[in-house]
């Protein structure tokens, strides 16, 4: 059963350069008790979608549905089984974490027992007993987004949206909110995720959805988005970034798709159908027109093959709003 649909959703801003097409007629369909990601590059209508959905922003065009509750039409009713986490902590930081917590819980009109009994809860859960009394602004980066996260759930929400919820936090403390997260998902919670990070939609993610252009321009689980690139990509290494151009051009011989070059020119990867004889090839050929390496090998497409290959941009250096689209390029045909 669907807990959240969305159909047809339009959104344009208006700007000094012309008008903006955040969402040019996005679709989305999320089971109950899953974890959705949303997937795209900057710019690509993510953040928009969330808003429409969690009544931030109201669409152009379209309908929205979240436990059978119509967004557009009944707002508040909507707000009542929502949680909502953005890209960025949105504490009080002089208030404690247990203040700030019980704060949520009065502005939701919990009561203040209810509200104390479950700010002590999502305390313990998050594992900040030792904080939960000091002021938030003494907090470590992943302190604050768990917290922030925490505040999501005051509500016990049915669906939680988050809106790149790891942007700006350290490996270790990315990895304690995606345990967090698991948890909360094998509790019942559904997940909306945004994120840049690939290595986060293929842990987390049941289903992920390719946002493009404010489109969803594929969709699947990780594996069969990672069937449509491929079964295996050969990759070298060069010694001497000055053979880039020839070994380029044996690579796309013996590929099935433009060949991708890393920023330093030094590496340089193509889907093959069958692995270890296409890479014999490659690496016969590059022998004999004295191309030295220092690495060569097969692997199997990631998820940033499966965004190259869609989108043509990489997702390598996107985890800042400012950041550069793409870090590698495809080589000029």
């Amino acid at each position: 059963m669907a807990i959240i649909e969305a159909h047809g959703l339009t959104k344009t801003y208006r700007s000094k350069s012309g008008p903006v097409h955040a969402l040019a007629g996005l679709d989305l369909t999320v089971p109950e008790g899953t974890v959705k990601a949303l997937l795209g590059p900057n710019g690509a209508g993510k953040t928009t979608t969330v808003k429409v959905l969690t009544t931030l922003t109201r669409p152009d065009e379209g309908t929205a549905r979240i436990a059978g509750i119509d967004v557009l039409a009944d707002p508040r009713a909507t707000r009542r089984v929502i949680g909502v986490s953005g890209q960025y902590a949105a504490v009080d930081e002089n208030l404690t974490g247990f203040e700030n917590l019980d704060m949520i819980g009065r502005l939701y009109h919990l009561g203040r027992r209810e509200s104390q009994r479950r700010a002590h809860e999502l305390i313990d859960l998050f594992e900040l007993t030792a904080a939960g009394d000091r002021p938030v602004k003494g907090f470590s980066g992943g302190m604050r987004r768990r917290i922030d996260l925490a505040g999501a759930l005051v509500t016990d929400p049915r669906v939680l949206f988050l809106d790149e919820p790891t942007t700006g936090l350290d490996p270790r403390s990315r990895l304690a909110l995606w345990d967090v997260i698991t948890s909360l998902v094998k509790g019942g919670t559904t997940v909306l995720l945004t994120t840049q990070y690939l290595e986060e939609a293929d842990q987390l993610a049941d289903d992920i959805s390719v946002i493009d252009d404010g489109r969803v321009i594929a969709e699947g689980t990780s594996d069969e988005l990672k069937a449509q690139v491929g079964g295996h990509r050969v990759v070298v290494s060069l010694t001497d970034a000055a053979d880039r151009d020839a070994a380029t051009g044996i690579l796309r011989r013996h590929g099935d798709s433009e060949p991708v070059i890393s920023s330093d020119g030094r590496t340089i990867d193509v889907a093959v159908t069958n692995g270890p004889e296409s890479l014999q090839r490659v690496l016969g050929d590059l022998d004999a027109d004295g191309i030295d390496l220092h690495d060569a090998g097969m692997r199997r497409p990631t998820l940033d093959d499966v965004f190259l290959t869609l989108t043509g941009r990489s997702t390598e250096v996107e985890a800042a709003d400012d950041a550069p689209a793409t870090k590698r390029k495809k080589a000029a045909a």
